[in-house]
């Protein structure tokens, strides 16, 4: 695919570069001024209450939603999807892929922040994905307390969420799903500066431009596995879940 001919954007000088970039510069700014706007909207959100009490399973077994924020004032859940009972190649590769971008969260915590991944499948199973993959985050099984955590939302769906602490009482700020979790990604970011994109058949391309990425799953796979797998398979982990004895 490196070799093959294609398609790309007309050749000019370096002033008539330099003067489109900075026609599209204008809008870059504008975009960042209005980011900015809808991150102070955010930011003045109503919150609703949730049981702080809710149960979780971490390493040393059941524990708290109060207790996932580690002491710290605020908390960033990442609710992992699950497919019970399957090896690591059929489990979610649109998680695996947001969840291998969050590599240092040191900045996070200066803020007061912890970050924490809420699988929405069991522990014991759950723990040796995070295992085979080398995570390092806080992870936990919140699946007896699903319905209450996302009440009125569609569980088994990825989900980002946001809480407050106020004393020994939780509070929800945010949340977000499906695109909104590309928040967590920098390759799709680094890839939106490129002049081929993310390469998908939704993106707004010229003529020619290669868009063979299917946003079906595939987009974040390779030879039938969620793309950051090979990688651990090369250092000879195994990706069988089962639950020994």
């Amino acid at each position: 695919m490196n070799d093959r001919p294609l398609a790309q954007p007309e050749i000019v000088t370096r002033a008539q570069f330099q003067q489109a970039r900075d026609a599209l510069l204008i809008r870059e700014k504008a975009h960042t001024r209005e980011s900015d706007t809808i991150a102070a909207a955010r930011r003045r959100l109503p919150m609703v209450e949730v049981d702080a009490n809710l149960e979780l399973i971490g390493p040393h077994g059941p524990l708290t939603l109060l207790d996932a924020f580690e002491g710290r004032r605020q908390l960033i859940a990442y609710y992992f999807m699950w497919h019970h009972g399957l090896p690591a190649a059929e489990q979610c590769e649109g998680c695996t892929w947001v969840t291998t971008q969050v590599a240092e969260r040191s900045y996070l915590h200066s803020r007061n922040i912890t970050y924490a991944v809420v699988c929405q499948g069991p522990y014991d199973e759950s723990i040796r994905y995070k295992e085979f993959m080398g995570w390092d985050m806080p992870w936990y099984s919140a699946q007896a307390s699903l319905d209450a955590l996302l009440v009125g939302r569609h569980v088994g769906m990825m989900h980002l969420v946001c809480y407050l602490r106020d004393g020994d009482r939780v509070f929800e700020t945010y949340w977000t799903t499906y695109r909104g979790v590309e928040v967590m990604d920098y390759n799709y970011a680094l890839m939106d500066l490129t002049v081929y994109g993310r390469q998908e058949p939704w993106e707004d391309s010229p003529p020619g431009w290669p868009q063979q990425w299917q946003v079906d799953g595939s987009n974040t796979r390779t030879n039938g596995r969620p793309i950051a797998q090979w990688s651990r398979l090369e250092a000879g982990r195994s990706d069988d879940l089962t639950v020994g004895p």
